[in-house]
């Protein structure tokens, strides 16, 4: 910079960044508002306000954070002069906390059902459901062929559903 007093550097600091700022201040004060009218005058406060600060012995150092700042104490007289409660965003709601209980005690049945069922049709089962293998993968592994083994997932499925209890009155 040229040779100016200190007391110019920051006013003219300022000035610089106006045209960068001044998008971020209006747009911190539309999101907050209820119209653009008072967002505009709180925008032209917030910069004679970081005008008169630049202007100060001791100046701060003049930046967009800075001149949020600014804008955030204009906001906050704004609402004490209009006696208007400053918006605060609700609580989030507190989290259910999981209910897995029902998702445990169908495990547990399910487990039960299994150890019901011929060594074959847990094996199968337990590979394709529970160790998610393809059907080719399952024929593999037990030493079928696929159509072989498609066959015996409809039995062992079938024999599974005969065995799982019942819903209280009906169908599952």
């Amino acid at each position: 910079m040229s040779a100016l007093p200190d007391g110019e550097h920051a006013p003219r600091a300022l000035l610089a960044l106006y045209d960068e700022a001044l998008p971020a201040v209006y747009g911190y004060f539309v999101r907050r508002c209820r119209d653009r009218g008072t967002a505009e005058d709180l925008t032209s406060e917030t910069f004679l306000a970081a005008m008169d600060a630049a202007r100060k012995p001791s100046p701060p150092e003049i930046s967009v954070p800075w001149l949020i700042g600014v804008a955030r104490h204009k906001l906050a007289d704004h609402y004490r002069r209009a006696r208007i409660p400053v918006p605060v965003a609700d609580p989030p709601e507190p989290a259910e906390p999981a209910d897995d209980w029902d998702v445990h005690l169908d495990r547990i049945v399910a487990e039960q059902v299994l150890s019901r069922l011929p060594e074959q049709h847990r094996i199968v089962l337990a590979l394709r459901y529970l160790d998610d293998r393809t059907v080719g993968e399952c024929a593999e592994l037990i030493g079928r062929t696929v159509h072989a083994t498609e066959a015996l997932l409809v039995r062992a499925r079938r024999a599974f559903r005969a065995h799982y209890p019942q819903p209280e009155g009906g169908l599952p």
